[in-house]
Parts: C-alpha cells; sequence; structure tokens
C-alpha cells in the first residue's frame, strides 16, 4: 500500500485482488484541481463538507447526498467554493478493473455515463461502506461482493449502453450445492467468484439470487454459517482469538463485531453463559 500526501490529503492504493483499481481518502480545508483527466472510471462520495465540481461546461456541487462518476479520459476540475472543509472518498478504475468488474457483472463491456452527479441514497451509502471495507483490508469476501454489487446497481440505474445485466434464475438447486460448500468450508479462505463459476453464474448473479432466495447476501449468509459454528465453539473453548481464526473470522475483534450486531452479547458473555 502506497500514500501520497497532497494538503492534507492520504491516498490509499489497492490492487491485491483487483488489478487497477486505486482509492483516495481526501480532507482539504483548501485545494483547487485545475481541469484534468483520468485514465479511469471516477466514482466519488463526499463524507462531510463540499466542493464545486465543473465537468461538460456545468458547475455543480459535490455533497454528503451527491454522487459524483466522471468517465475515463473526461475532463474535469473542482474548487472548495462555498464549504470550509472538504472530506471524501473516491475510487479510480483503469480498463484492467474495468474488464473485470464486467466479468463479474457478465457483460462485454461498462457502459458510458450521459451525466455526473446522481442523487441516490442507497448506491452513496453502498460506495462508502465497499470503499471503507477495502481500505479496512481484513475481508475480501465481503469486498468483492460489495465491489460488484455496487457497480452492478450503478450500472443499472445510471450506465448507458454496456450491455443487458442478466439477472440469476431462482434456482434452489443451485443455491443448495453453494450453500453446502460453505457449510463445509466455512474457515477456508473462500473466494467469491469461484462460489459463482461452480455454480455456473456471474459473481453479480450469485448476489441476487442469495437476496431474492435467502434475504440475505452470499457474506451475510457466510457469516451466520461461522456465528453458528463459532456458538458451538465457545461452549467448550474459552479462547476467543483460537474460536475466532478457527471459524474463519481474520482476528477476535472481527468475531466480536459480528456476534454482537447479531445476537446483542459479545463472545465472552455467551462463553460465560453457557458455562454457568
Amino acid at each position: 500500500m502506497a500514500r501520497i500526501d497532497p494538503r492534507n490529503s492520504t491516498q490509499y492504493w489497492w490492487d491485491r485482488h483487483l488489478t487497477g483499481l486505486s482509492l483516495l481518502c481526501a480532507d482539504f480545508t483548501t485545494h483547487e484541481y485545475p481541469p484534468h483527466v483520468h485514465e479511469a472510471l471516477v466514482v466519488a462520495v463526499t463524507e462531510q463538507g463540499g466542493s464545486v465540481i465543473k465537468s461538460r461546461g456545468q458547475v455543480e456541487e459535490a455533497t454528503p447526498s451527491t454522487l459524483f462518476v466522471f468517465n475515463p479520459a473526461e475532463p474535469h476540475a473542482g474548487w472548495m467554493g462555498w464549504s470550509e472543509r472538504w472530506q471524501y472518498r473516491s475510487m479510480y478504475l483503469t480498463q484492467a478493473a474495468l474488464d473485470q468488474v464486467a466479468a463479474g457483472l457478465g457483460i462485454e463491456k461498462v457502459p458510458y455515463f450521459t451525466r455526473n452527479v446522481f442523487g441516490d441514497p442507497d448506491l452513496i451509502e453502498a460506495f462508502l461502506a465497499m470503499h471503507l471495507a477495502i481500505e479496512e483490508g481484513r475481508d475480501v469476501f465481503r469486498e468483492r461482493e460489495l465491489l460488484i454489487g455496487s457497480f452492478g446497481r450503478l450500472f443499472q440505474r445510471h450506465g448507458s449502453g454496456g450491455g443487458r445485466i442478466a439477472a440469476a434464475p431462482v434456482d434452489r438447486q443451485i443455491l443448495a450445492r453453494v450453500q453446502e460448500r460453505m457449510q463445509a468450508e466455512y474457515a477456508s479462505d473462500l473466494r467469491l467468484e469461484d462460489l459463482a463459476a461452480e455454480a455456473g453464474l456471474t459473481t453479480f448473479q450469485l448476489i441476487g439470487l442469495f437476496k431474492r432466495t435467502v434475504g440475505l447476501t452470499p457474506h451475510a449468509y457466510l457469516t451466520q454459517v461461522r456465528l453458528n459454528m463459532a456458538c458451538r465453539q465457545l461452549r467448550h473453548k474459552p479462547a476467543l482469538a483460537e474460536v475466532a481464526t478457527s471459524v474463519g473470522f481474520y482476528d477476535q475483534s472481527a468475531l466480536n463485531k459480528h456476534f454482537k450486531r447479531c445476537y446483542g452479547i459479545t463472545p465472552r458473555q455467551f462463553a460465560r453463559a453457557a458455562a454457568a
């Protein structure tokens, strides 16, 4: 991971699992971007404050309620404008990364965007969650699920051309095979794209199949399987770090976070209650 620091800004580069994707975390109190282009698709989300963006001869505001998208090689500029602070996150996908996203969606090429700004609250939330997950770098399965899911929704809702993203068939036999593998290999380093390929689906289709049939994403389902196994082990093993890694969580803190979110108590509290 490399970092640069242009005026209180930090840039994170992530290429462990998707070549050509880079992330930027910026926090400006004074800054101006002159007209420039990127050899990448750019998606930017403001977390706090805002700025003014100029593209295609139009001037628009970047705020926490807007999602900005720039096509590769599309000129744009930005400056602080009315705000005293501009804190935002953005991601840049070169052609190599776009090709991999397209493959995960089952399309030959990604669409073109005829506008730059979109007011789409759940997409903004999805891209923020994806950016944070990739920056954290603890759960590759969740990172890829958020990446493919977010870009799939962006392309479907706001893209022009690029090929139709086919929905997955509601096939419970296919689903059952994937679930069986998750239940058998929950502690291993499962990869979302491998599960999809084994089922004969694109990654995006597998996510859709789980949502429509189970009501959970593949990552949420896998997390539940791991938590169920953790509950069994916690009745006999008080060593939380050992339990966490043995059921497939990155570390003890990951187990704590998911366990409390799901059950309302910590793993230690559960273990004590089980022992009593």
